[in-house]
Protein backbone atom coordinates (compact mmCIF):
# COMPACT_ATOMS: atom_id res chain seq x y z
CA UNK A 1 0.00 0.00 0.00
CA UNK A 2 1.33 3.10 -0.78
CA UNK A 3 0.75 6.34 1.12
CA UNK A 4 -0.14 10.02 -0.42
CA UNK A 5 0.92 13.16 1.00
CA UNK A 6 -2.98 13.73 2.04
CA UNK A 7 -3.36 10.46 3.69
CA UNK A 8 0.05 11.11 5.90
CA UNK A 9 -1.60 14.65 6.80
CA UNK A 10 -4.76 12.42 8.12
CA UNK A 11 -2.49 9.36 9.90
CA UNK A 12 0.49 11.40 11.25
CA UNK A 13 -1.72 13.35 13.58
CA UNK A 14 -3.96 10.39 14.46
CA UNK A 15 -0.53 8.44 15.18
CA UNK A 16 0.43 11.09 17.37
CA UNK A 17 -2.48 11.34 19.50
CA UNK A 18 -2.39 7.96 19.69
CA UNK A 19 0.97 8.17 21.60
CA UNK A 20 0.09 10.50 23.68
CA UNK A 21 0.95 10.12 26.83
CA UNK A 22 -1.52 8.52 29.17
CA UNK A 23 -2.88 9.97 32.69
CA UNK A 24 -3.05 7.91 35.75
CA UNK A 25 -6.62 8.16 37.22
CA UNK A 26 -6.55 9.09 40.84
CA UNK A 27 -7.21 6.79 43.29
CA UNK A 28 -10.39 5.69 44.09
CA UNK A 29 -12.82 7.30 46.69
CA UNK A 30 -11.69 6.09 50.11
CA UNK A 31 -14.43 4.26 51.95
CA UNK A 32 -14.22 5.15 55.48
CA UNK A 33 -16.93 2.36 56.44
CA UNK A 34 -14.90 -0.31 55.11
CA UNK A 35 -12.57 -1.80 57.70
CA UNK A 36 -9.49 -0.85 59.31
CA UNK A 37 -9.42 2.82 59.49
CA UNK A 38 -9.22 5.51 62.03
CA UNK A 39 -10.86 8.99 61.88
CA UNK A 40 -9.09 11.77 63.76
CA UNK A 41 -10.60 15.37 63.50
CA UNK A 42 -9.01 18.54 65.09
CA UNK A 43 -7.65 21.90 63.78
CA UNK A 44 -4.81 23.28 62.49
CA UNK A 45 -3.31 26.51 60.86
CA UNK A 46 -1.29 26.26 58.02
CA UNK A 47 1.18 28.54 56.15
CA UNK A 48 1.93 27.51 52.91
CA UNK A 49 5.20 29.51 52.35
CA UNK A 50 7.21 31.93 54.63
CA UNK A 51 5.56 35.14 53.26
CA UNK A 52 2.06 34.06 53.07
CA UNK A 53 -0.57 34.39 55.60
CA UNK A 54 -1.46 31.67 58.12
CA UNK A 55 -4.98 29.97 57.69
CA UNK A 56 -7.15 28.06 60.52
CA UNK A 57 -8.69 25.64 59.73
CA UNK A 58 -10.33 21.96 60.64
CA UNK A 59 -8.85 18.92 60.08
CA UNK A 60 -9.96 15.64 59.12
CA UNK A 61 -7.39 12.39 58.83
CA UNK A 62 -8.09 9.22 57.83
CA UNK A 63 -5.57 6.43 58.33
CA UNK A 64 -6.31 2.55 57.56
CA UNK A 65 -4.24 -0.20 58.95
CA UNK A 66 -3.14 -0.56 55.24
CA UNK A 67 -1.43 2.39 55.26
CA UNK A 68 -3.67 4.46 52.83
CA UNK A 69 -4.73 7.93 54.39
CA UNK A 70 -6.98 10.61 53.41
CA UNK A 71 -6.88 14.29 54.76
CA UNK A 72 -8.84 17.00 54.58
CA UNK A 73 -7.79 20.62 55.73
CA UNK A 74 -11.33 22.72 55.53
CA UNK A 75 -12.77 26.51 56.49
CA UNK A 76 -16.56 25.20 56.62
CA UNK A 77 -17.87 24.90 53.91
CA UNK A 78 -14.95 24.72 51.94
CA UNK A 79 -11.91 22.45 51.22
CA UNK A 80 -8.78 24.01 51.09
CA UNK A 81 -6.71 21.01 50.87
CA UNK A 82 -7.87 17.49 50.07
CA UNK A 83 -4.61 14.89 50.02
CA UNK A 84 -5.63 10.69 49.36
CA UNK A 85 -2.63 8.25 49.29
CA UNK A 86 -3.99 4.71 48.75
CA UNK A 87 -0.62 2.98 48.32
CA UNK A 88 0.43 3.79 44.79
CA UNK A 89 -2.01 6.36 44.16
CA UNK A 90 -1.81 9.80 45.30
CA UNK A 91 -4.07 12.48 45.00
CA UNK A 92 -3.90 15.95 46.02
CA UNK A 93 -6.61 19.18 45.49
CA UNK A 94 -6.42 22.43 46.32
CA UNK A 95 -9.83 24.67 46.63
CA UNK A 96 -12.89 23.11 45.68
CA UNK A 97 -10.58 21.20 42.76
CA UNK A 98 -9.25 24.72 41.69
CA UNK A 99 -5.68 23.03 41.24
CA UNK A 100 -5.38 19.38 41.55
CA UNK A 101 -2.24 16.89 40.86
CA UNK A 102 -2.51 12.75 40.71
CA UNK A 103 -0.21 10.54 40.15
CA UNK A 104 1.28 6.72 41.03
CA UNK A 105 3.91 5.78 43.61
CA UNK A 106 5.26 7.65 46.27
CA UNK A 107 3.36 11.41 46.87
CA UNK A 108 5.98 14.36 45.64
CA UNK A 109 7.93 16.13 48.66
CA UNK A 110 6.59 19.05 47.84
CA UNK A 111 3.11 18.39 49.00
CA UNK A 112 3.59 18.17 53.19
CA UNK A 113 0.08 17.09 53.56
CA UNK A 114 1.34 13.70 52.25
CA UNK A 115 3.98 13.38 55.70
CA UNK A 116 1.47 14.33 58.48
CA UNK A 117 -0.17 11.30 58.02
CA UNK A 118 3.06 8.98 57.97
CA UNK A 119 4.40 11.26 60.71
CA UNK A 120 1.47 11.06 63.00
CA UNK A 121 2.12 7.33 63.10
CA UNK A 122 5.62 7.62 64.32
CA UNK A 123 7.53 7.82 60.74
CA UNK A 124 10.18 10.57 60.35
CA UNK A 125 8.81 12.80 57.32
CA UNK A 126 11.49 12.65 54.15
CA UNK A 127 13.56 15.83 53.75
CA UNK A 128 13.88 18.43 54.22
CA UNK A 129 10.58 18.15 55.99
CA UNK A 130 10.73 18.27 60.21
CA UNK A 131 8.20 17.22 62.55
CA UNK A 132 8.27 18.63 66.05
CA UNK A 133 5.92 16.60 68.52
CA UNK A 134 4.27 19.02 71.41
CA UNK A 135 2.41 18.77 74.49
CA UNK A 136 -1.46 18.11 74.41
CA UNK A 137 -1.60 16.68 71.79
CA UNK A 138 -0.05 19.45 69.91
CA UNK A 139 2.30 18.87 66.63
CA UNK A 140 3.92 21.02 63.98
CA UNK A 141 5.18 19.87 60.54
CA UNK A 142 7.64 22.44 58.93
CA UNK A 143 9.69 22.86 55.66
CA UNK A 144 12.47 25.13 56.58
CA UNK A 145 13.22 25.60 52.96
CA UNK A 146 10.18 26.85 51.81
CA UNK A 147 8.72 28.05 55.01
CA UNK A 148 5.83 26.11 54.70
CA UNK A 149 4.23 25.05 58.19
CA UNK A 150 1.20 23.24 59.27
CA UNK A 151 0.71 22.66 63.16
CA UNK A 152 -2.62 22.05 64.95
CA UNK A 153 -4.19 19.29 67.53
CA UNK A 154 -6.57 16.42 67.57
CA UNK A 155 -9.49 16.81 69.39
CA UNK A 156 -9.67 13.72 72.15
Amino acid sequence: MRLTPFSLLILVPLLLAGAGCTTTPPPPPADFSAPGWTIQTGQAIWKSAANHAELNGDLLLATNVNGHSFLQFSKMPFPLVTAQDSGGQWQIEFGANQYAWHGRGAPPLRFGWFQLPRTLLGAAPDAPWRFTPGTNSLWRLENPDTGETVEGAFSP
